[in-house]
């Protein structure tokens, strides 16, 4: 054998175990980054409980309309903290799914919430509505602009705030001449925002059947830049608000025309707070551009609050169609379910490989386990990252349909092997060459499924999608893993002494007939 022979046959086993080690060192990082970084594939609806709501839009909408409140929707989602949440439209409808959550209609009624913020003078307090008989209620523009007796007015001279302890020293009572007029409407509060309104308080804000006289809009939502909950130096939850720099001054507008007296913050046609306007000061001082909203807030409507606060308004108005509540125990029967499946067609490819094949069988086993360990690296990493990747039990189906298409790739190579180990050719000297030919039709058969799974994800929506995803993901990874794992590991096993082995040799798996 001449010098360069030599010479090309090194270098040629450099760049076999140069790639093999590559891709195993590859599969042993990521799995290992991924758990010291303790991440683990997001599961789904259908494999973690939780609960699902259709919207429709209540009118024809445009399609940027709808994307626009979809990309709100999947904000106050991610925002609340819920692990896995999904938005997406099906049509013209808007899913909403939220997986893990116990308890979700509070989370959904803020994350459904369609009215624009708004922000409107206190004038008084009002009783709640009485209804005489015989005459018909009056119209909501007929709602009187003022209170019937300057002994009700809610202003800074009748409240005589304390500054020490920030509050009022005298509480104007209830309005009577206001029980005859009935709440508005938040269809016509959102859109008369020049006009007076009688707007309930919320049951959340802890004044539920009070009611109140709200003079004109002073400022919207869109005046608040961002927002975020938390506890104030009393240990009471608030809301700490950072203005635009456009809304800046016009709250400082707002709130110096209103010192020492409430600013009612109206959001779907009820007040879910009435702050008194710098309670603790003598005399007004800008807020430059940051803003401390207290209230009757518990730690769940302080964040609901600054949920709103900072993603706006909905520019479509939703109807809700259906709310699914999936059981968290059918969720774990339904992952059992399917890691048994998955788990009881791994171990029955794996045998049959290792009886029919031999040593062959240990590389499939070898290159099933660095897959395994790749895929839950990248899915582990997608659900944490902003594509938010979510596994559910049709992703896991694909998964399971991929063990297939991978097996049969290992069949291809190994039955061309074995028809050169018929024709009396030497293994060493085929192995690479058959190979070629293999990996020509292995590739072919791939492409086939990527382009399959790839039309599937485009064109299919919900569990469909995930199955299309998770099958493109994994015949992605066969191919390359058949290149850089398959190929080097089977060229150096013939040509060391493991191809002479008795039973677990190559030659063994290649020269019987098999156990079918």
């Amino acid at each position: 054998m001449s010098p360069s022979t030599v010479r090309s046959r090194k270098r040629q086993r450099n760049q076999l175990l140069f790639s093999l080690g590559a891709v195993v060192i590859l599969a042993l990082g990521a799995f290992g980054a991924v758990l010291a970084a303790k991440w683990t594939p997001k599961l789904g609806l259908d494999l973690a409980g939780g609960a699902e709501v259709i919207y429709k839009p209540a009118h024809q909408v445009s399609p940027s309309d709808l994307t626009t409140a979809v990309n709100i929707m999947r904000n106050r989602a991610n925002a609340s903290g819920v692990t896995g949440s999904d938005v997406s439209t099906q049509g013209n409808d808007i899913v909403v799914e939220l997986p893990g959550v116990k308890n979700a209609d509070q989370l959904i009624k803020t994350i459904g919430n369609t009215a624009e913020m708004l922000f409107r003078p206190v004038l008084c307090f009002a009783p709640p509505y009485e209804k005489t008989k015989g005459t018909k209620p009056p119209a909501p523009s007929a709602v009187p602009s003022s209170c019937s007796s300057s002994s009700y007015d809610l202003t800074a001279a009748n409240l005589a705030i304390n500054t020490s302890t920030g509050e009022p020293t005298n509480q104007p009572g209830e309005d009577p001449t206001l029980a005859a007029y009935p709440t508005t409407t938040s269809d016509y509060d959102s859109s008369h925002p020049k006009s007076d309104v009688i707007l309930p308080a919320s049951a959340d804000s802890g004044f539920k059947g009070l009611r109140y006289l709200l003079g004109p809009v002073g400022l919207t939502g869109s005046a608040i830049k961002s927002a975020q909950a938390g506890l104030n130096q009393t240990n009471a939850w608030v809301v700490d608000a950072t203005l635009t720099g456009a809304g800046s001054p016009k709250w400082d507008t707002m709130a110096e025309a209103n010192f020492h007296q409430y600013i009612a913050i109206d959001l779907d046609g009820q007040v879910i707070s009435a702050p008194l306007t710098q309670p603790s000061q003598a005399g007004f001082t800008s807020f430059d551009g940051s803003v401390e909203i207290s209230g009757n807030f518990n730690q769940n409507s302080a964040q609901s609050l600054s949920l709103d606060l900072n993603y706006g308004a909905l520019p479509v108005r939703l109807v809700q169609l259906t709310k699914e509540t999936v059981s968290a125990t059918l969720g774990k029967a339904s992952l059992k379910a399917g890691l048994y499946a998955g788990l009881g067609g791994l171990v029955l490819v794996l045998l049959y490989m290792i009886l029919y094949y031999r040593g062959l069988g240990l590389v499939v086993v070898l290159g099933l386990a660095t897959t395994s360990l790749l895929l839950w690296a990248i899915v582990s990493a997608l659900s944490h990252s902003h594509m938010n990747l979510t596994l559910d039990l049709a992703g896991v189906t694909g998964v399971i349909v991929s063990i297939g298409i991978t097996a049969d790739s290992y069949v291809i190579y190994f039955e061309r092997l074995k028809d050169q180990a018929r024709a009396g050719r030497s293994l060493r000297a085929t192995v690479e060459r058959t190979f070629t030919g293999a990996f020509r039709t292995v590739f072919t058969a791939d492409l086939v499924s990527l382009i399959g799974a790839l039309v599937l994800y485009i064109l299919a929506v919900g569990d469909v999608k995930g199955f299309a995803f998770m099958l493109g993901l994994s015949t992605l990874m066969n191919i390359l893993i058949t290149y850089f794992f398959t190929r080097p590991v089977v060229i150096l096993m013939a040509r060391s002494r493991m191809a002479e082995f008795r039973f677990l040799g190559l030659r063994s798996g290649l020269s019987h007939e098999g156990t079918a």
